[in-house]
């Protein structure tokens, strides 16, 4: 199936068909041509029904190509969950990345626990010594304030001989050094306990940093698994939405343009010489002069437009955002030929101005007009509604020409300055 493309002829608001498509729409695009001498001057009755029967085949045709540019775009975000593959594949890739970073932080959890481990043991041991060594210590610092100050010198005045004196010096001596040993013992078991104690709190510290990297790595994890997830479903979602607003679409333009049909050739059968004529007279004189229907920025354009879900359709008219409730008023002098409600155009008021023209005012909240009633320029008509709408409250405006041709309303309307 030849699907619609970008390019200038994209950008030109002109379908993109096949050869095939070419050769069985070639009768459509020569009206096309013809169009401007179809609308300027009068015509023939007979030639009228023949020129209303070949453009009702132009907006079918029109219509068979918008629907299979959407069925396009339906297809390409349905294919998107093949195209989107790529996407996928990173998001696979960031969680094997993720995954192992949880098996290093792992392996790094039991070093640090072994370490621990032995840290711990090294302390207890050492604590162990400590206190052996301060016991002995205790002892002996409990000896000597027994003996008190004058020991040494009692010890070596009793000596009976100077081999005696020398025994009792070398006694004195080797005890001090014992003594001297146990402190310094008793010092660096002290230093290596505190130091060892440090150890310990720093790797319980990095423990528990390390786990919470890990717990972070796992959420990281998981909201990887859960992305993919919401991807899928969004286009999914995407595509179904697609498919409904290209239904509604379908059956909404549909209608309406059979109830223009109608209109057109009820307009037609009700022309008499000498009946009463419709009000205004709208003519190709008047692009670029009529009033806005309304006050208000302009949401979406005349043509084709991307929506919210990702689909691709075309505006026969121009949005225009305005407060709930504001006033609507005629473009031009007319006849107000129909007010009903029609599906997601919501309610909808037409105007005829005569020559085959007509303004359409949709999404309106409520209208203030009848059906066979005189309108004058400026009257109001209608409120602005549209408020469940996807663009929120704003007026849908059209304006159609001979046979309901769609016309860029933008032409028409006064530029702004």
């Amino acid at each position: 199936m030849c699907r619609p493309a970008g390019g200038e002829a994209g950008k030109r608001g002109r379908p993109n068909l096949c050869p095939s498509q070419l050769r069985n729409h070639a009768p459509v695009f020569l009206l096309f041509a013809l169009l401007p001498a179809l609308t300027i001057g009068p015509l023939h009755a007979q030639d009228r029904t023949a020129d209303e029967l070949q453009r009702s085949r132009l907006r079918l045709d029109s219509i068979r190509v918008e629907r299979q540019r959407l069925q396009a775009q339906q297809d390409q975000l349905e294919g998107q969950v093949k195209d989107v593959n790529a996407e996928l594949r990173n998001i696979e890739r960031q969680r094997e990345t993720t995954n192992r970073i949880v098996n290093e932080i792992e392996t790094q959890i039991a070093g640090l626990t072994t370490q621990l481990g032995r840290v711990s043991a090294e302390l207890a041991l050492a604590e162990d010594n400590l206190d052996e060594k301060r016991a002995v210590l205790e002892r002996r610092l409990i000896e000597i304030y027994k003996r008190g100050t004058m020991y040494t010198f009692q010890a070596l005045l009793a000596a009976e001989s100077f081999g005696d004196l020398l025994a009792r010096y070398k006694y004195l001596y080797l005890t001090s050094r014992q003594d001297q040993a146990l402190m310094h013992d008793v010092e660096t078991l002290g230093a290596r306990v505190r130091r060892q104690r440090n150890d310990l709190l720093g790797i319980r510290t990095t423990l528990g940093s390390t786990r919470a990297d890990r717990e972070t790595e796992l959420r990281r994890y998981a909201e990887l698994a859960a992305a993919r997830e919401r991807r899928l479903a969004q286009l999914h979602r995407s595509g179904r939405q697609t498919g409904e607003r290209l239904s509604a679409l379908e059956r909404d333009e549909a209608r309406l343009n059979d109830l223009l049909a109608a209109l057109e050739r009820a307009r037609r059968n009700a022309v008499t010489p000498g009946g009463p004529a419709v009000p205004g007279g709208l003519t190709t004189e008047d692009i670029g002069k009529l009033d806005w229907p309304v006050n208000g920025r302009v949401v979406y354009n005349f043509g084709r437009t991307t929506l919210p879900s990702g689909g691709v359709v075309r505006w026969n008219g121009i949005g225009i955002a305005a407060a709930e409730g504001t006033p609507v008023k005629a473009v031009e002098n007319g006849r107000v030929e129909l007010v009903q409600r029609l599906g997601t155009y919501g309610l909808t008021v037409v105007v005829q101005h005569g020559n085959g023209y007509r303004s359409l005012y949709m999404q309106l909240q409520d209208a203030s007009v009848t059906v066979g009633q005189d309108v004058a320029r400026a009257q109001v008509i209608g409120s602005v509604g549209g408020a469940n709408s996807e663009q929120g409250p704003h007026l849908h405006f059209e304006i159609r020409g001979e046979n309901s041709i769609a016309l860029d309303p933008s032409d028409w309307l006064r530029r702004r300055r």
